[in-house]
């Protein structure tokens, strides 16, 4: 999570640049364009060098200008994608991991616990967050590991890790081939519900 947020500031600050730098050739090719102006009034010809050389400078920032926006909506969009591709991932993320509890038969408590191990929180960090004995929260996670069909805090993480890399994120109405409803043909069956 935090590899992509800092991926996201990092394209807020270009996209911040870009515009700046747009501002600043949009002023520049006004100044230029609007000398040239004057310059041809004064003359009434643009045979100078100088109003030349004016001139092209005010054509080339007006094409930076031009480029750079379409560079800016470009990266906009590619930032807009990201954050709804992002919170699509979550949320299916979240249904994967709540139809995964649902199959397991987990209780309250015991879901509680289960997104601690998953945020990688250990028993002593979870019994003083849910205000329990360590002793508690090590029976859980004991409960826990044998519904999901896992022998560990290892194993059971590495169970949610696989769900994502089996690309299939949907929970299914009926059921996937070789697994219960929102698992991937390749995870293990959910343990005996306790």
């Amino acid at each position: 999570m935090t590899r992509s947020t800092g991926r996201t500031s990092a394209k807020e600050g270009r996209a911040t640049l870009l515009a700046g730098l747009i501002l600043v050739q949009a002023v520049c090719a006004v100044f230029f364009i609007g000398d040239v102006i004057r310059d041809f009034g004064e003359s009434g010809h643009l045979d100078d060098l100088h109003m030349i050389l004016e001139s092209l400078a005010a054509a080339a920032l007006i094409g930076g200008v031009v480029a750079l926006s379409f560079e800016l909506r470009a990266l906009m969009a590619r930032m807009s994608g990201m954050q709804a591709g992002l919170a699509i991932a979550r949320g299916q993320l979240a249904e994967v991991i709540e139809g995964l509890f649902d199959d397991w038969r987990l209780t309250a408590a015991e879901r509680d616990v289960a997104l601690m191990i998953l945020k990688g929180l250990d028993n002593e960090a979870i019994a003083r967050i849910r205000a329990t004995a360590p002793g508690t929260v090590r029976a859980q996670a004991t409960r826990i590991y044998a519904k999901s069909g896992t022998e560990g805090r290892a194993q059971f993480v590495s169970l949610f890790i696989e769900e994502l890399l089996a690309g299939d994120m949907t929970p299914a109405a009926g059921g996937n081939e070789g697994g219960a409803p929102g698992r991937g043909p390749t995870a293990p069956a959910p343990g005996p519900s306790a």
